[in-house]
C-alpha cells in the first residue's frame, strides 16, 4: 500500500517548496492557515503570506489586484467559503477579467467528517465549473497534488482546486506511465467491459472496486479525471466507444459535477449508458469521515454495484 497523506498536507508542502523557485507566488488565507495547510508557506515565506481574517470575499478581490501587479496569488479557505461565500467575487473580480488567481478550497466533500453539513461542501465543482473560463481540479492523492500545484503555478488564468481533509492512500506514483497534465485524464487501469471515471478520493475506491469486479470476470477501465474542467472529452469518448458503458464517481453531488460533465459530453457525442455515483442530492451530516462516506454509499462495494448496473444496460 502507498503512504497515506491528506491532499491538503501535500498541497501545503508543495506550495511552500514552490515558493523557493517562484518568488512571484504570494499566499492569502482567511484565518484558516492551520487547516488549509498554507501555514507551511507562511512559515517559510512570511513576507509573502497575508492573513485576511474571516473576510473571504475581500481576500479574493485583494488577490485579483495583486495579480494585476505581476504576482501569482493563491487564496485559501474551506471549499464551502471559497465556492459559496465568495462566489460573486471569484466570478466578477477573478474569472470575468481572466485574472491569474488560484482559488484553493480545502475540506471539500463529506470526508470533512465531524464538521457536518454546513462545512461538507458537495457543491463546489458545480459552482466553479459553471463560471466561464474557470479551470476546476481535484487531485486524488499526495503525488498527484504536488504535480497539480506546480501545474497551476504555471497556468495563466483563474483556477479552483479542491483539497481533502482525510488522509488517503498514494496510488498514482505506482502507476506505470502515469503523467499529470491539466485537462487530461489518466488511465490507471485498462479494461474493455465498462469504464469508471473518478475524481478525488473516489479514484482509490474505483481501483478497489475494479479488483472486486475482476474476480467476477468483469474487465473495468479506471480513469482518474483530476481535471473536471476542461474535461478530457477525447478520453471520455474513447472510453464510451471502446467499453460501451460509463460510471462516474465523485465525492460531490451527482448534480453539476463530474457526472454531469461526462453525461453531457457522452449524450451529445457518443450515447452510451452513464451511471452517476456520488452524493444523491443530499446534505451531509456529522460523523467520523469513513462512517459518513459509508452512510452515503461512497464505498467500493456500492460503486461496484453501480458498475454492474451500467454493464446490464449495455445494448
Amino acid at each position: 500500500m502507498g503512504t497515506k497523506i491528506a491532499t491538503r498536507n501535500a498541497y501545503g508542502q508543495a506550495i511552500a517548496e514552490l515558493g523557493d523557485r517562484y518568488p512571484e507566488i504570494i499566499c492569502f488565507d482567511a484565518d484558516l492557515a492551520g487547516a488549509t495547510m498554507s501555514k507551511y508557506f507562511k512559515d517559510k515565506h512570511p513576507d509573502r503570506f497575508f492573513d485576511m481574517g474571516i473576510a473571504e470575499a475581500d481576500m479574493q478581490v485583494v488577490a485579483a489586484g495583486a495579480a494585476t501587479c505581476g504576482f501569482k496569488p493563491f487564496t485559501h479557505t474551506f471549499a464551502m467559503f471559497a465556492s459559496g461565500r465568495s462566489w460573486e467575487q471569484v466570478r466578477n473580480s477573478i474569472a470575468y477579467p481572466g485574472i491569474n488567481v488560484k482559488v484553493i478550497g480545502s475540506h471539500g466533500g463529506l470526508s470533512v467528517g465531524e464538521d457536518g453539513a454546513t462545512h461538507q461542501c458537495n457543491e463546489d465543482f458545480a459552482l466553479m465549473r459553471v463560471i466561464p473560463g474557470m479551470t476546476v481540479v481535484c487531485p486524488c492523492d499526495a503525488y498527484e497534488m504536488k504535480l497539480a500545484t506546480e501545474a497551476l503555478v504555471n497556468l495563466d488564468g483563474p483556477a479552483y482546486m479542491r483539497l481533502g481533509r482525510l488522509a488517503v492512500e498514494t496510488v498514482t506514483d505506482a502507476i506505470p506511465g502515469y503523467r499529470f497534465e491539466l485537462g487530461k485524464g489518466a488511465t490507471l487501469k485498462d479494461g474493455s467491459d465498462v469504464t469508471v471515471i473518478a475524481t478525488g478520493l473516489m479514484v482509490q475506491m474505483a481501483l478497489e472496486a475494479e479488483k472486486m469486479l475482476a474476480a467476477e470476470g468483469l474487465s473495468v477501465r479506471v480513469i482518474d479525471m483530476h481535471t473536471i474542467k476542461p474535461l478530457d472529452e477525447e478520453l471520455v469518448l474513447k472510453a464510451a466507444r471502446e467499453t460501451g458503458a460509463i460510471v462516474t464517481s465523485e465525492e460531490h453531488n451527482i448534480l453539476g459535477g463530474l457526472g454531469a460533465a461526462v453525461a453531457e459530453c457522452v449524450s451529445e457525442n457518443c450515447p452510451v449508458p452513464v451511471i452517476r455515483h456520488g452524493v444523491n442530492d443530499q446534505f451531509g451530516r456529522s460523523g467520523k469521515a469513513p462512517l459518513v462516506l459509508e452512510a452515503y454509499g461512497l464505498t467500493p462495494a456500492v460503486l461496484a454495484e453501480k458498475v454492474r448496473r451500467a454493464v446490464s444496460l449495455k445494448k
